[in-house]
């Protein structure tokens, strides 16, 4: 995409900004895999008695949680646990108080995301009240523009008051710990208020509503059996579940277990999550139910061992195919290990309208194409800028264009960045992170005018994906350039060939053999098609430039033909 609203990078040296490494994007860390449940009537009445049940007690654990704030300590945990470990078993009480923590501590996260921002915006707006009416940027002295109205300042200085209002109060959160988390999710709270558009009435909402605020989680633990006591998923596919105390009058197994009819048959990475419940290796579980399918699902997750991240230089012995992330497709193009494009330019595309479920199929389609691609070039490693929109979306950042903030609002860089390490970690291919700055432009500038021919079309963002590849491989965007981390430009080639210009900018490196010598003798017959440098006297530069010596070449003529043919 464009490089005007990449986020990070170095300070600016003499008018462009510094560059940052090139590094190979770690692996995952963990692994997610879902099955549907196919239940009966009466599986399905278990799970949502058993799912309602411990849905209370996890709020109450997360308010409680939240009233602690920074004072809570392990003995605060001990006594939390304690109190739900009467109202349900030991095992979901654990459960249900780690479940906690994670969502304060996402909450937390959250939360300091949302003070950096309110602090960013604050800081801007200060920046640009202080610059007179209409005053234009100046990036070498760090001056941000100034607003091109009066009504303009007006209205900014109002939302700056606004702004430093709210940071107040999630400062004061943030001191004492309080977080503001809505079980069941904050837009199913604000669809309540708006049934009508959304096309639901009460009763279909509370279902919704029930379903989401279910608790049917644990965590796994190693060395039990199966690596999950509380809701367990044997070898053959049997799922079974520890009902808490008050409803253990609905097991049908022994030891208070519930044994559900339908089985579990995870086809991806089904052989490795078998693998794990056989040696009794942690698993954690959690069971869903998708209301406006009338489905339930089974998600299995663990974390696997951090595995070495692989150097650059031996994820890029077979070149690379660079990717230039746009709205609406991925422009690709693979390059060999000197920087030269091979092939024709691929692109995949995608379509963001629509559900998120939608969006979400759209973009594991294009990256699905991209691997298969990138397989059968024979590359293992895809190139990729290291976009980040999180914290540059807004009006300060980008002024008046609404329809480009709303595409980069939209464009889902974090969820199409985390499928693509994914997805590439399972077919062996690396993925490489480069500075987004500048791509585009010097793609434009250096690839695409000479790469298009009267037969092919190439756009800004197939030379831009090639700029992404060399700039990945360690080449110059440009061709002759320097060599990277040198800024000059090279100077044009001179009217004739000889040095009385002055020599060239770019020379051989001083490692080049035969650099000083005069060009080799090609041996063989001298035809009038003799390729330069195979002449008698190639090596005598007095036949280069000096008129009235014999040249490598002379000019001959074809004798007519005789009148007897």
């Amino acid at each position: 995409m464009t490089e005007t609203f990449q986020a990070g990078g170095g300070e600016r040296v003499g008018g462009l900004r510094e560059l940052a490494a090139s590094f190979v994007v770690p692996g995952p860390a963990g692994v997610a895999i879902r099955d549907r449940l196919r239940v009966s009537e009466t599986d399905a009445a278990v799970l949502a008695e058993v799912g309602v049940f411990l849905g209370s007690p996890a709020a109450g654990d997360l308010a409680e949680r939240s009233r602690q704030g920074v004072a809570h300590d392990a003995t605060a945990w001990a006594v939390r646990k304690r109190e739900l470990t009467g109202r349900s078993s030991a095992r979901w009480a654990g459960s249900i108080t780690k479940a906690t923590h994670d969502l304060w501590a996402l909450a937390r996260r959250g939360q300091a995301a949302h003070l950096a921002w309110l602090r960013g915006q604050i800081a801007s707006i200060e920046a640009r009240l202080a610059r007179p009416l209409g005053a234009k940027a100046n990036k070498r002295e760090g001056l941000a523009r100034g607003y091109g109205s009066r009504a303009e300042w007006h209205a900014k200085s109002r939302r700056l008051q606004t702004l430093k209002d709210r940071l107040a109060g999630v400062e004061a959160d943030w001191a004492a710990g309080r977080v503001r988390v809505v079980r069941g999710g904050k837009c199913l709270v604000n669809t309540r208020h708006h049934l009508e558009a959304a096309g639901l009435s009460e009763q279909a909402w509370r279902e919704r509503w029930q379903a989401e605020r279910m608790f049917l989680a644990a965590d796994g633990e190693s060395g039990k059996r199966f690596g999950n006591e509380t809701i367990r998923i044997t070898d053959t596919g049997r799922l079974s579940l520890k009902l808490p105390a008050p409803l253990s009058h609905l097991a049908n197994a022994p030891h208070g277990r519930y044994v559900l009819d339908a089985t579990v048959r995870f086809r991806h990475q089904g052989q490795e999550w078998r693998d794990r419940t056989t040696a009794n290796r942690a698993v954690a579980y959690r069971i869903h139910h998708d209301v406006a399918r009338g489905r339930w699902y089974v998600t299995a997750s663990w974390q696997r061992a951090a595995a070495p991240v692989l150097p650059l230089q031996a994820a890029l012995v077979r070149g690379v195919v660079g990717v230039d992330m746009n709205d609406g497709h991925l422009a690709a193009w693979q390059l060999d290990v000197h920087g030269n494009p091979v092939g024709e330019p691929r692109r995949f595309f995608y379509d963001l309208s629509g559900s998120t479920a939608h969006r979400d199929a759209q973009i594991l389609h294009a990256l699905t194409r991209l691997l298969h691609h990138t397989r059968r070039c024979g590359a293992a490693a895809i190139a990729i800028e290291d976009l980040d929109f999180a914290a540059e979306k807004g009006r300060e950042k980008h002024g008046r264009n609404k329809r480009f903030r709303r595409l980069i609002s939209r464009f889902p860089t974090a969820r199409l960045k985390a499928r693509l390490v994914a997805m590439a970690a399972e077919q062996d291919i690396a993925v490489v992170a480069v500075d987004p700055a500048y791509t585009s432009k010097w793609g434009a500038q250096h690839w695409q005018k000479p790469l298009t021919t009267p037969t092919r079309e190439i756009s800004q963002h197939d030379a831009a994906s090639i700029a992404v590849g060399r700039r990945a491989l360690g080449h110059p965007i440009r061709l002759g350039a320097p060599p990277s981390g040198s800024w000059g430009r090279t100077a044009p080639p001179p009217q004739h060939r000889s040095d009385a210009a002055g020599h060239r900018t770019v020379q051989a490196r001083p490692e080049t053999r035969q650099r000083e010598e005069p060009r080799p003798h090609l041996p063989g017959l001298r035809t009038g098609c003799a390729p330069p440098g195979g002449g008698a006297k190639a090596g005598d530069q007095r036949a280069q430039h000096r008129s009235g010596h014999a040249a490598e070449h002379s000019s001959w003529h074809q004798a007519s033909l005789p009148l007897s043919l």
